[in-house]
């Protein structure tokens, strides 16, 4: 689908994760690859595979909250392969412990947002520099529905990071609009990987995850690097500071129920067409009062003897 012969893609967290799976889709697809995690084994690892697909591959170990080592990583791959044409900041953290605000220490939220967005900006600041002395370049967030909006799950470090990234996106994107470089974003929903899908199944957390998504499913890893892959491409030429929303309809929606909607039964007349997925709790007895309907539109109003 996408052909980045000739190019240079720079991504960031490439040791696991959605990080190594965009690392061999844009090998598959052509690209020569500067690669950077604080891993170094893991990195290797990565570089080798995306190496037998062809490509020429730039492994360089940094902490991306350093910028000594942004620089270091950045430079390399300019002195191996020539420039960067893409950059996929990639690389975050978060916080699995389900802390509530009042209770989230300073420490903790510091640390997300110097990797999950001081990180990325001096990544995508030096990188830009770079793209706007040649006049053309593709930098892609790697941001998350939890940038949008509240949401029950207790992480206010990452959310607060990741509303940042995002609103960067917005700003880069309209600033360098003019001179040839494109920043967009892609906000992943809940997506299940390889390294992931066992804890997830085993918990349970993936039947609640797709009760609460209008798709009722998570996201697979791939259809996540469909996005990234397109706003990165020439096929996404005329879009910038643009965030691509991968999760499901998630965040389109005002609610999805987990309980079914009494409103459900009141057109038997006009049924919806049936839905496959079964709610994961079933109707309360206090429903029951309301299951006819309406009084007055979906059945008679009883009629007033006095």
């Amino acid at each position: 689908m996408f052909d980045f012969t000739n190019k240079v893609v720079l991504i960031t967290g490439a040791s696991y994760g959605f990080g190594e799976q965009f690392a061999y889709a844009f090998a598959k697809a052509g690209a020569d690859l500067v690669l950077t995690a604080r891993s170094t084994e893991a990195l290797e690892q990565v570089g080798e595979t995306c190496r037998a697909s062809g490509a020429k591959v730039v492994v360089v170990a940094g902490d991306v909250s350093k910028e000594s080592d942004v620089n270091q990583v950045i430079q390399q791959g300019i002195k191996t392969l020539g420039r960067i044409d893409v950059l996929i900041n990639n690389a975050g953290i978060a916080d699995p412990r389900g802390v509530c605000a009042e209770q989230f220490d300073t420490e903790t939220f510091n640390q997300i947002l110097s990797v999950d967005l001081v990180g990325a900006f001096i990544y995508a600041r030096e990188c830009g520099r770079h793209m706007l002395k040649r006049g053309s370049g593709a930098i892609v967030n790697i941001c998350s529905i939890m940038a949008s909006g509240g949401n029950e799950n207790n992480v206010i470090g990452y959310s607060a990071a990741k509303g940042g990234l995002l609103n960067m996106t917005h700003q880069m994107g309209v600033e360098w609009a003019d001179r040839g470089v494109r920043v967009n974003a892609v906000s992943p929903g809940f997506v299940v990987t390889e390294m992931t899908r066992p804890m997830l199944e085993a918990m349970g957390m993936d039947k609640w995850i797709a009760s609460r998504t209008p798709m009722r499913r998570l996201g697979e890893v791939q259809e996540v690097t469909n996005a990234v892959m397109f706003l990165a491409s020439d096929l996404a030429s005329y879009i910038t500071g643009v965030d691509l929303l991968v999760d499901g309809g998630t965040n389109a929606s005002n609610g999805t129920f987990q309980i079914p909607p009494i409103h459900h039964e009141w057109n038997k007349t006009q049924a919806m067409v049936p839905s496959s997925y079964e709610p994961v709790q079933p109707r309360p007895d206090w429903y029951q009062s309301l299951e006819a309907g309406i009084p007055g539109i979906h059945y008679p109003l009883p009629e007033n003897d006095g």
